[in-house]
């Protein structure tokens, strides 16, 4: 099949992508191409452009993709061409320190390689026409007409799921429900709150409903996004603009706390609130995130009291178990 197809190519910090005809490298043995069905917008791909995040350049973004497989490389198993899939971003070697551990987000190849923005094999899987290599974010760069990745990062999904839903599980929706189902520990009837609904935190509120929450408390500063929070799922609203959500997880629960907090809007003031309106005792799971040179102030105090407190990517995903 032709490897010549069209992406969106960010050339400098700063510039417009521009769309363009680049060639793509030829599939390996253990390697996928994918038609790019839909692909959405992640903040990540944002702090590429605007800089915060510094990866080699040129370089196609996107992370956040579904699509259908065109081709298979000849030792793959488990993956037929025309199969509807979802593409994860996290590949993982399956044997090294933190693979053995049984997290592979940490993965030391992951870890090693994703910064520059090469396939998981260390090399480029697409070119400009002058031959100079493009980096991909992510281990994908899904705003692409097609994308080579490793048949381990294409997670077969049934193809009744419209490509423009199916897209959003690659990342917000995982971090969201997998926050809430495999990194908390949510017990029936728990109150929990959710700061921030976006895409994530959204996801969350659905994961935490799943998960048997009784009480679930949404907060933003948009009570457009609560309004759909509250479709989703969430019991209260709480507009942080007008109303303290300290106070309001206070007031929900006797004066306690909610059991579990989780934390998708990526601000310092939010990350200390969390710590104020968690129960003693009760979790604490930050989903979103800022600058990694930011420092973010807590009282101390608001630490104590055998509170669980634990920053998560990607909401503990297991992509072939938690994808379909």
């Amino acid at each position: 099949m032709t490897s010549d197809f069209r992406a969106a190519v960010l050339h400098e910090i700063g510039a417009p992508l521009a769309i363009e005809k680049i060639k793509g490298a030829p599939v390996g043995s253990n390697d996928v191409r994918v038609r790019i069905r839909a692909t959405s917008l992640c903040h990540t791909d944002l702090e590429v452009i605007d800089g915060s995040l510094r990866y080699p350049l040129p370089m196609v973004l996107g992370h956040e993709a579904s699509g259908e497989i065109a081709e298979v490389g000849r030792d793959v198993t488990g993956v037929r061409v025309g199969d509807h899939v979802v593409l994860s971003w996290n590949p993982h070697c399956g044997h090294c320190f933190q693979c053995d551990r049984n997290q592979p987000i940490l993965c030391d190849t992951y870890i090693e390689a994703g910064p520059r923005g090469m396939h998981f094999d260390g090399t480029s899987k697409a070119s400009l026409p002058s031959g100079s290599p493009l980096a991909h974010l992510m281990f994908l760069g899904t705003f692409a007409e097609y994308c080579v990745v490793p048949a381990q990062q294409a997670i077969v999904v049934p193809k009744e799921i419209p490509f423009d839903r199916s897209c959003l599980i690659g990342c917000g929706v995982m971090t969201g429900v997998g926050g809430a189902l495999n990194v908390a520990n949510i017990r029936q009837g728990d109150t929990v709150m959710v700061f921030g609904c976006g895409a994530v935190g959204l996801a969350a509120v659905q994961g935490a409903k799943l998960a048997g929450a009784g009480t679930i408390i949404a907060v933003d500063l948009d009570d457009a996004k609560l309004g759909i929070a509250a479709r989703l799922g969430a019991d209260k609203c709480v507009n942080a603009t007008r109303d303290d959500p300290v106070e309001a997880a206070r007031a929900s629960t006797g004066g306690r706390g909610a059991d579990v907090v989780l934390e998708s809007a990526g601000h310092p003031v939010v990350f200390r609130q969390t710590t104020e309106a968690v129960r003693l005792g009760g979790q604490v799971i930050w989903l979103g995130k800022i600058d990694v040179a930011k420092d973010v102030n807590f009282r101390w105090g608001s630490l104590m009291g055998e509170k669980h407190l634990r920053r998560s990517s990607y909401g503990g995903a297991r992509p072939r178990r938690d994808f379909p």
